[in-house]
């Protein structure tokens, strides 16, 4: 049975020996079914960090929506060294790490497409730098054009007539929510060793068919975004290749694994995951040896918190159009109900909430309550009053998604749950239902796109012709499900 020092006073299971959160989250957490009296105010740091930060809102706010633009760094784990809030306040942060070199400056992120990274440069007022256009159009291949390679004329043909929209060209890396809290929970090191122990399992007796080969090289990338991880870290003064020995450094350890992936994906979602009652295990042990305070325990909340608030990406004017409010989708789940019966509500699922209190409102991160009716009254009445004061909470039914997802599922987006670090997500394509029905009429004609001959593009089935004055119902219906039949089979195919 593996053990570290770290680990004092946790019980043992299976997640000795295993990468299996779950398993030392059901044996290690304390539920929780009284009120909210225990609950602390901001401290001074919090203050004086969420003031300087709401005045650096305001400054994006007047310059329409986008404060700062990287044009030179293309983003990766380790692209950038340190940086604070306020290097004259950096002591006060609790919890440290940005996205770049600034607060709520935009990385320059091109391997999902350069054609989308320098419309979202130049919408706001910024130079791409030819250098890295020359590089990412001539050298590297991005995801958009991949993607593209692979298209059929007739999904070509869709997506110009915009009976099908929101492809996977466009924002292709989809819903992720990795399992930050392995990075706590094992340190680096050991998730380098099991990784590597996972790609010896492979290969060795097996045929290299493309899937091996895939994996293998999958595997290897992983070992180094792990080791890149240690480098950021160490870049802010940490060693994470050990697991966390505290509450503050669980908090940091796990920001670390989360901020990784915001420098290196822009998912339309990059979802935080469920942490919260991960993080009660150790806050409660501290609390319990003395060695941090009620207060200090919802700082470290509150300035976790603060740094899901800042997480930006730079969108282009058609996902902006589409998704208003400059959304990040930093979902982060409390409560639920455990496959025992046990409630899942901790006090921490009390602080996340309270920063709504400490902080003021704000749309991220997501924090969405795993609604059942079994959940303590306490908390339903202290969740239901942050609802009416903040209108900053959503909520899943976790009668639901349990049955199919168990009780360590994480919401990706708003609303999709997916296992916690076992599964990605694709955003759902859009079908334009309205075009189809025109299409059953115009035989698969669109009325708006034309060919080179100037002739109405052929995007539908070519069924036959309607020729009577006065359309049939019937022979409508019957069409349009026709049409609706080819469209599902090329929306599955084209995502």
């Amino acid at each position: 049975m593996t053990n570290f020092d770290a680990w004092e006073g946790f019980t043992p299971g299976h997640w000795n020996d295993d990468v299996n959160v779950r398993d030392f989250i059901q044996k290690n957490y304390t539920p929780y079914d009284g009120d909210e009296s225990f609950l602390e105010g901001p401290t001074d740091r919090t203050n004086r960090l969420w003031g300087r930060l709401q005045e650096y809102q305001k400054q994006e706010r007047a310059k329409g929506g986008v404060l700062d633009m990287e044009t030179d760094v293309v983003s990766d784990i380790d692209a950038y060294g340190p940086a604070y809030i306020d290097d004259s306040m950096k002591d006060d942060e609790q919890i440290v790490g940005l996205q770049t070199d600034k607060p709520l400056k935009r990385a320059f992120m091109p391997y999902g497409g350069i054609r989308m990274a320098e419309e979202a440069l130049t919408t706001y007022g910024y130079t791409p730098n030819p250098q890295l256009h020359e590089i990412f159009t001539k050298y590297h291949k991005t995801h958009n054009e991949a993607v593209f390679d692979t298209y059929t004329p007739e999904m070509m043909t869709a997506r110009h007539c915009h009976i099908v929209t929101g492809l996977p060209d466009t924002y292709g890396r989809g819903r992720i929510v990795g399992d930050y809290r392995r990075v706590a929970l094992y340190g680096i090191d050991y998730l380098i060793e099991k990784k590597e122990a996972d790609k010896a399992a492979t290969g060795h007796n097996d045929m290299m068919t493309g899937k091996v080969v895939r994996l293998r090289e999958e595997i290897a990338e992983q070992i180094k975004a792990l080791k890149k991880m240690k480098k950021l870290a160490e870049s802010y003064g940490f060693d994470i290749s050990k697991p966390a020995k505290t509450a503050k450094e669980a908090v940091q350890w796990l920001y670390f694994g989360y901020l990784s992936a915001i420098k290196q994906q822009n998912g339309a979602a990059m979802s935080v995951g469920r942490i919260s009652t991960f993080l009660d295990i150790y806050i409660t042990r501290d609390l319990n040896k003395g060695i941090i305070t009620e207060k200090e325990a919802q700082e470290l909340i509150d300035h976790l918190t603060m740094k899901f608030r800042m997480v930006k990406f730079a969108r282009i004017p058609s996902y902006n159009e589409l998704f208003s409010g400059d959304p990040v989708w930093a979902t982060l789940e409390v409560a639920g109900i455990g496959m025992d019966g046990r409630s899942m509500v901790t006090k921490n699922d009390y602080r996340f909430l309270h920063t709504l209190e400490n902080m003021g409102p704000a749309p991220e991160p997501n924090l969405t309550v795993l609604y059942s009716s079994d959940l303590p009254e306490n908390f339903k009445k202290y969740a239901a009053k942050i609802s009416v004061d903040t209108s900053s909470i959503q909520y899943e039914n976790d009668d639901v998604m349990k049955p199919v997802w168990g009780d360590d599922y994480s919401i990706c987006c708003c609303v999709s749950a997916t296992q916690t670090g076992k599964e990605m997500q694709f955003f759902g394509a859009r079908a334009n239902l309205a075009k189809a029905l025109l299409y059953a009429i115009n035989s698969g004609k669109d009325e708006k796109f034309k060919d080179k001959q100037g002739h109405h593009m052929q995007v539908g089935p070519e069924l036959a012709p309607m020729t009577s004055d006065v359309l049939d119902y019937d022979e409508v219906v019957h069409k349009y499900d026709m049409t609706l039949d080819w469209l599902a089979g090329l929306y599955v195919n084209i995502l």
